[in-house]
C-alpha cells in the first residue's frame, strides 16, 4: 500500500469489500487486490437495452490515502468506445468523482454510479470528443461504434483472463486446487 493509510480507512474499505462481495449490486462484481486494499478492480457488466450488453467491463478504482475525504480515481482497463471514458487511459469522467463528491459515498454507490454511466453516457463533459459528438448528432454511428468496441474488448472469456490474478480469497484456494488436479 505505498502511501500511509489510517487503519480505520483500512477496515472501512475492507468492510466495504467484504459487503459488496456478499451482496453484489447487479451486474457489479469486485475483486480483492490482497497486496493492495486501495487498488479496488470491479468487473461490470454491459447493462440490456445498450451498445455494451453482453459485455464485461474491468475497471479499477485507485483510492487515495485520504479516502474517504478525497474522491478515488476510476478507469476502465478494458478498452471502451463512451464519451464519458479517455483513451487510451480509460479515466472515467462523472460529477460524483469530482464536485459532487460525498465522503459519505461508499464503494456500491461509486461502482453503481459508473455502471449507470454506461446507460446514460453525459456527452456534455466528454473525455472522448468523437465519442461525445457521434452520440449528439449521429446516434446510430455512436452505438454501431461502441458495440463494435464492445464485441472486440469486452467479451466475457477475455475480460475474465485479465483479472486472474484479481480474486477474493476463497476463490484463490479453489483455483489452487483445481490447479494442483490438473497436474
Amino acid at each position: 500500500m505505498g502511501e500511509n493509510i489510517s487503519p480505520e480507512t483500512v477496515s472501512s474499505i475492507m468492510r466495504q469489500l467484504k459487503d459488496l462481495m456478499q451482496t453484489p449490486a447487479e451486474g457489479i462484481r469486485v475483486r480483492v487486490n490482497e497486496e493492495n486494499v486501495t487498488d479496488v478492480v470491479a468487473e461490470l457488466d454491459g447493462p440490456a437495452d445498450t451498445p455494451f450488453e453482453g459485455g464485461l467491463f474491468k475497471m479499477r478504482l485507485a483510492l487515495p490515502a485520504d479516502y474517504p475525504n478525497s474522491p478515488p480515481k476510476g478507469f476502465f482497463t478494458t478498452k471502451i468506445f463512451h464519451p464519458n471514458i479517455r483513451q487510451p487511459s480509460g479515466e472515467i469522467c462523472v460529477n460524483t468523482l469530482k464536485r459532487d463528491w460525498q465522503p459519505t459515498h461508499g464503494l456500491r454507490h461509486i461502482l453503481m454510479v459508473i455502471r449507470c454511466l454506461l446507460i446514460e453516457p453525459f456527452p456534455e463533459s466528454a473525455l472522448n470528443e468523437e465519442a461525445g459528438k457521434l452520440l449528439l448528432e449521429d446516434y446510430d454511428e455512436y452505438f454501431r461504434r461502441a458495440k463494435m468496441y464492445t464485441s472486440i474488448h469486452a467479451k466475457p472469456e477475455t475480460a475474465k483472463s485479465e483479472t486472474a490474478g484479481m480474486s477474493a480469497p476463497s476463490e484463490k484456494k479453489v483455483n489452487k486446487k483445481k490447479s494442483l488436479r490438473r497436474l
